[in-house]
């Protein structure tokens, strides 16, 4: 079994995804804070049901949706067992720190996670990042290496199918800058996952309920877009190294 990486990035949802998974948590806070612990957990679930039948009825990817809903019900079940509106974030807790520590693991071993999985999305050796008329240049490019190597011409897809990408002709782990600047990402990533165990653990404990879901709220979409807008310029500058070199060397 393949994976299709544009499929993938489809399924990931984009902004959109992101503000529809932090919906059933602003839910729960806020119903907590002027209600109960049922009316919070009611309001999350609806909220991620709402979030289920917009996307089916716009007819988007579904998946997330339902991946979303399943984490509210592990969440809320949690909960409504303790009686305790503070162990609607346990799950989210420890999913932070696992997440951490293995992309903290992923350093030293030389397999970055983040370079895994942004060479996956967007491979650095087409430039997809570093031109605007991405389709259009890698024709051009990969047309002008076959020249220059004596090699038949790529072949072109079939109309309305999507042309294969061309193998890089080094990995991106043969690069020591590229494999650096991944590991700093892949560092950095881990330590957001790992602040927000930082913060909420300490208000766990001391059964700060409103201060927990604040910093939830808090340290999750600011926090991940600040690090994604980094993580593009880096990568796009990755790109652009790429590109540079595999024309150097041509």
């Amino acid at each position: 079994m393949t994976l299709d990486r544009h499929l993938v990035l489809e399924q990931l949802g984009g902004w959109r995804g992101m503000v529809d998974a932090s919906l059933p948590t602003v839910a729960f806070i806020v119903a907590n804070s002027i209600g109960d612990l049922r009316t919070a957990i009611w309001c999350a679930l609806g909220a991620a049901v709402l979030v289920l039948l917009f996307r089916l009825v716009r007819r988007e990817s579904l998946q997330q949706a339902f991946s979303g809903l399943f984490g509210v019900a592990v969440a809320v079940a949690i909960a409504a067992a303790s009686g305790q509106a503070r162990n609607y974030f346990v799950p989210g807790i420890i999913r932070n720190a696992v997440i951490g520590v293995v992309l903290l693991g992923s350093v030293p071993l030389r397999w970055p996670l983040v370079g895994v999985a942004a060479e996956f999305l967007a491979p650095s050796h087409l430039g997809s990042m570093a031109a605007h008329s991405l389709p259009g240049l890698r024709r051009r490019v990969d047309t002008a290496r076959a020249r220059l190597h004596h090699r038949p011409p790529p072949a072109t897809a079939a109309p309305g199918e999507r042309p294969a990408d061309p193998e890089p002709e080094r990995h991106w782990r043969d690069d020591p800058r590229v494999v650096r600047a991944y590991g700093w990402l892949t560092v950095m990533w881990a330590l957001t996952f790992l602040l927000r165990v930082a913060v909420q653990t300490p208000l766990y404990l001391a059964n700060e309920e409103e201060l927990l879901g604040i910093a939830s709220l808090a340290l999750g979409l600011p926090v991940t877009a600040v690090a994604l807008a980094i993580t593009l310029w880096v990568v796009a500058r990755l790109h652009r190294h790429r590109v540079e070199t595999a024309a150097t060397d041509t």
